[in-house]
């Protein structure tokens, strides 16, 4: 099982009342909510493994490099020697190391990797995968991996983490009208304002889908355009056309990288706390509760 670590903090931050303080006022809802979604998580889907993965860089630069655009709507604070500064919750932000080091203190794998996102840290470790893997995340993005041959399931959630689509290639086709491996040509084609990519103009979803069932993938698509029998309208043809320097570096920026440097990892669920000092320490000071207590007893029961 792999999660989109930041992507369930932000549902959790969202999700949880703020007033869920730590004893000095200060807001652990993210942290707490977070604990809960893992317990529920091991509870229902008992993983053999688990790792949380991490966003070492939200906007790594050479995406930005390819389309500038991409997530520059949430930079907060241009940062020239390193990652920019993401725009997030003020009361968000403070509860992230908390979250780290919980996660650490439990003995939860924790990656992340420099200049990647944790999509790719994700879609790394899902082509390494020798059994079946469970992705939880709320970005659909990651649909691109899912693959029925190989047992790769998005878990997606609705509501929570207690109500979880589980997306395997029949859900993708019957909602998007592609299986997995046709979902990034899709996303591109169709853009995502919320990650600054354009799309192509006039050409959203659905007619997307269409395309690509008729050319079979962006590059059928692509030489259609060139091919004056090819089933395309004029308008079509022409906004292809004129989106080609967008379409060329496209598929790099929204494809999940899958050759990530991974660091040596050990996955397992831990049988025990890989650090009771600090984890007991972390739940006074945090107020962690019932939310780390339950947890810890279906990590060890």
């Amino acid at each position: 099982m792999l999660l989109d670590t930041a992507s369930l903090y932000f549902r959790a931050y969202f999700g949880v009342p703020e007033s869920v303080r730590a004893p000095d006022g200060t807001p652990v809802n993210a942290v707490r909510g977070l604990l809960e979604f893992i317990d529920r998580l091991v509870k229902d889907h008992h993983p053999d493994d688990l790792i949380a993965c991490m966003d070492a860089d939200w906007r790594p630069q050479w995406r930005v490099d390819l389309i500038p655009s991409y997530k520059a709507h949430r930079v907060a604070q241009e940062t020239p020697a390193g990652p920019d500064e993401e725009e997030v919750p003020d009361t968000l932000s403070p509860q992230v190391p908390v979250i780290e080091a919980v996660l650490d203190a439990l003995g939860i794998a924790r990656v992340g990797v420099e200049g990647y996102e944790a999509d790719d840290v994700i879609g790394s470790f899902t082509t390494h995968a020798t059994g079946p893997v469970d992705i939880v995340t709320g970005d659909r993005d990651l649909y691109q991996l899912v693959d029925d041959a190989r047992g790769v399931r998005v878990l997606y959630p609705l509501k929570g983490v207690g109500t979880l689509q589980l997306t395997d290639e029949a859900v993708l086709r019957e909602k998007y009208g592609v299986g997995g491996a046709g979902y990034a040509d899709l996303a591109l084609l169709r853009g995502d304002p919320s990650d600054g990519l354009p799309g192509v103009p006039g050409i959203g979803e659905k007619t997307a889908a269409k395309l690509l069932a008729e050319f079979g993938d962006l590059a059928g698509i692509m030489a259609a355009i060139d091919r004056p029998a090819a089933r395309l309208t004029p308008t079509q043809r022409k906004r292809l056309h004129e989106s080609r320097p967008y379409l060329a570096v496209a598929p790099k920026v929204v494809g999940v990288a899958r050759d990530v440097p991974l660091p040596p990892v050990d996955p397992a669920l831990p049988r025990a706390p890989r650090d009771p000092a600090a984890l007991d320490a972390l739940a006074q000071r945090w107020g962690l509760g019932g939310s780390l207590t339950r947890l810890l007893s279906t990590l060890h029961p």
